[in-house]
């Protein structure tokens, strides 16, 4: 979906397809027939915007057959679908029985890491409509903290890595006039967890395309203000390439017994629903939200957050709720003022499945309804703004 900014540029809006898992080339074109291309018929639409999630060995199939990359991009525009984005972050494996901790490797000290994102950014240059000349493809916030942090050798190699990247794009826009731009998204738990954390590694980088990838649930779970936020990135010089809009989980009064019964009914196997709260002394988290249940680990005296993407329109259930008044307020900051701060928006809700049982899709038409249903309300809050939605 493209919508046009009061000052004249193009903002586009997708939904990410990591939401329905796929390995192979095979089950990304099934992804496009079964899941996207219905979504755009509910949405009424003749163009929807896909953030497309390619898993290594589907990207490195699309890299050694040029004719199969190019069936794909012409499927993409038969079936009215278009890419402007990648979720570059999970590598393989995302629609395991469990995924946790494994979303993180490779990491950024790792050259496999390197050569994926690269095969995507060539892939990305060739995948975009004609009309549009810039990507952006989002990207793990370096590693996991464990056992990365504090080791400077470590932080060393990711930084040559990703400078080794930006030089690679710098070449890809010399060949083919399209302009891959990069985001590290910050994530609770990661050597990079909030946007004050990028600041550092970004600056050290120092390239006009390593930015940054704001995601309104982890900007949420680690209780960042959007507008401090997004002032310091502004003021150190911190691009935004995207920003994926997703609602955590929150509870309001951790402490009490019906509240703990309903967090209890998020915490699953497959994800890590990394929990925060802040206090008088500061941020201060468990790993997973199993562990913020158990005890010991997480004050109960304050609000908790869980990194849990809940569906943006249809939030928990009393006494639960959802952080979409984070959103609001991120994309007010990014898209409300005289020119736009990112021009690439993604939905990026993939734990449907992961809901309580009684909260899931059923059948892909469920699915598509809510995804249809996330994807107004974010038209509606652009509208708001008052972007204008282009055909």
């Amino acid at each position: 979906m493209r919508f046009r900014h009061p000052d004249g540029s193009t903002v586009h809006l997708s939904y990410c397809t990591n939401v329905h898992p796929a390995e192979t080339l095979d089950g990304v074109r099934a992804q496009l027939r079964d899941h996207s291309e219905p979504v755009r018929r509910r949405l009424g639409r003749d163009r929807l915007g896909i953030g497309l999630w390619l898993a290594k060995d589907a990207a490195r199939a699309l890299i050694n057959d040029p004719a199969a990359l190019r069936s794909l991009r012409a499927e993409l525009d038969r079936r009215g679908l278009e890419v402007v984005t990648l979720n570059g972050f999970p590598y393989e494996g995302f629609g395991a029985e469990e995924v946790k901790y494994r979303v993180y490797r490779p990491d950024w000290t790792d050259p496999e890491r390197l050569a994926h994102t690269t095969d995507l950014a060539r892939l990305l240059a060739t995948l975009l409509p004609e009309d549009v000349t810039e990507g952006t493809i989002s990207t793990l916030p370096i590693a996991w903290r464990t056992p990365y942090d504090g080791d400077r050798d470590a932080a060393r190699t990711a930084r040559a890595a990703l400078t080794t990247l930006a030089q690679r794009l710098d070449a890809l826009a010399e060949l083919t006039g399209k302009s891959i731009r990069i985001g590290l998204e910050p994530e609770p738990g990661c050597t990079v967890e909030t946007t004050a954390d990028a600041i550092g590694p970004l600056t050290a980088i120092g390239h006009d395309r390593i930015g940054i990838c704001v995601d309104t649930c982890h900007l949420a779970t680690s209780f960042e203000d959007p507008d401090t936020a997004l002032d310091a990135l502004a003021g150190a010089g911190v691009f935004v390439a995207k920003a994926q809009l997703s609602a955590a989980l929150h509870a309001e009064h951790p402490h009490l017994p019906d509240v703990r019964t309903a967090l209890a009914a998020f915490a699953e196997p497959r994800f890590l629903h990394q929990t925060r709260t802040s206090t008088a002394a500061g941020l201060r988290g468990a790993d997973d939200l199993d562990e913020a249940l158990a005890g010991g680990t997480l004050p109960d005296s304050t609000p908790w957050r869980s990194h849990f993407h809940v569906p943006l329109h249809a939030p928990p259930a009393p006494p639960l709720t959802s952080t979409l008044p984070v959103l609001r307020s991120t994309l007010t900051r990014l898209l409300g003022g005289p020119r736009p701060l990112t021009r690439h928006l993604e939905v990026e809700t993939y734990t449907w499945q992961a809901l309580p049982a009684e909260l899931r899709p059923r059948t892909r038409t469920q699915l598509a309804d809510g995804i249809a249903a996330e994807l107004t309300l974010a038209r509606d809050l652009l509208v708001d703004l008052g972007l204008k939605e282009l055909p």
